[in-house]
């Protein structure tokens, strides 16, 4: 079933009120009068729907079902990802949204070789916004992470400290797997993954991430791209705390 997000002021009174962005989407589809789709408020209720009017830049639908989305998992997992080079964060925050991820904060690390200064940053999280928008809306998920952009290294690491379990990505760990620290037994709330950019991060940055109390992890063996790290971590989240 087509699947949309809406402001939450758009539902009320039994109807969704549907804005221009919503009735092009409908269009595309060739969605009709008296057909059903999905409306998703953002904070993890879903509304079953029957378009009942419809015009150029608005129209209205109504309200058949309200039940909670079942496309949310237990677990709120924040991903922290170094800047990168292309198209590769395009890819890390689509595939992280479809697998789980609550948020996506992405930024400047000292090898990286993407870093764009405030307008830059401010123009680049507004397209991952709208990518992980799109992967939400496609993966039947109950809210759209949220993509922002730290200004440091040093407060990236603060706010990811902050977590239940807070996982440090680094490829110089030999002896701490992922898998080890999730399986621990305990009842996770939040978890926070941080991965590094293209040449991994420096020793000084590992040993200020451990100073503020994350921990540092493997993935394993293999040398992984910037942009898959955070994609396996995920997953491996999303598995472990039983919400794959």
């Amino acid at each position: 079933m087509a699947r949309f997000f809406l402001a939450a002021s758009n539902i009320r009174g039994g109807v969704a009120y549907l804005d221009k962005a919503s009735m092009d989407h409908l269009r595309v589809l060739r969605i009709r009068q008296g057909e059903t789709f999905t409306v998703c408020s953002g904070d993890g209720r879903d509304y079953i729907c029957r378009l009942r009017a419809q015009g150029a830049d608005e129209g209205c639908a109504e309200i058949l079902e309200e039940r909670v989305s079942s496309g949310e998992p237990s677990v709120f997992c924040r991903v922290f990802a170094a800047y990168s080079k292309g198209d590769r964060m395009d890819t890390a925050v689509q595939k992280c949204s479809e697998i789980g991820a609550g948020e996506i904060v992405v930024f400047p690390s000292a090898r990286c070789v993407s870093r764009p200064d405030a307008a830059g940053a401010l123009k680049k999280t507004a397209r991952w916004q709208r990518i992980a928008e799109e992967a939400a809306k496609q993966s039947g998920r109950g809210i759209v992470p949220r993509v922002t952009a730290a200004k440091s290294f040093e407060s990236a690491v603060a706010d990811a400290a902050g977590a239940d379990l807070s996982l440090f990505l680094y490829e110089n760990e030999r002896e701490i797997s992922i898998s080890s620290l999730l399986n621990a037994g305990r009842q996770l709330r939040t978890v926070s993954v941080m991965s590094g950019p293209e040449g991994g991060f420096e020793p000084a940055e590992a040993a200020f991430a451990a100073q503020a109390g994350m921990h540092h992890v493997t993935l394993g063996s293999r040398i992984l791209r910037c942009e898959t790290a955070p994609i396996c971590a995920v997953t491996a989240v999303m598995l472990l705390t039983g919400n794959m």
